[in-house]
């Protein structure tokens, strides 16, 4: 049977496979069989309307007049919005609006640039 490593946030020795995860004991971390053997899980890609990959901190514009929900307001098309940050969900991108605050967008509703 092959050592198996310690734990990454603890350093303890006593680690044990729970099905595909690693366990401690001792902490209670868990972490998976596949980071600890090098190999790369698969990472979302957000893509805009164009298929540009978007990342953190990116700049985009609004492509669509878009209502804002809870609000008699409109997202006017060209609005710019900078410091994109990327997030899991339905609606995947999380910014600031001037004019309107905090805000989460679709992808497919925005361009790069």
């Amino acid at each position: 049977m092959p050592a198996l490593p310690n734990c990454p946030k603890c350093n303890s020795e006593y680690t044990y496979e729970d099905g595909n995860h690693l366990v401690c004991p001792e902490c209670a971390h868990e972490w998976s069989l596949e980071k600890e053997s090098g190999t790369v899980e698969d990472k979302k890609v957000v893509k805009d309307a164009n298929g540009n990959v978007l990342n953190d901190g990116d700049s985009v514009t609004v492509i669509k007049d878009l209502k804002v929900k809870g609000s008699s307001s409109v997202l006017k098309i060209g609005t710019k919005v900078k410091s994109i940050r990327l997030v899991d969900g339905d609606h995947d991108i999380d910014c600031k609006i001037d004019g309107f605050g905090a805000m989460k967008l679709k992808s497919e509703f925005v361009k790069k640039g």
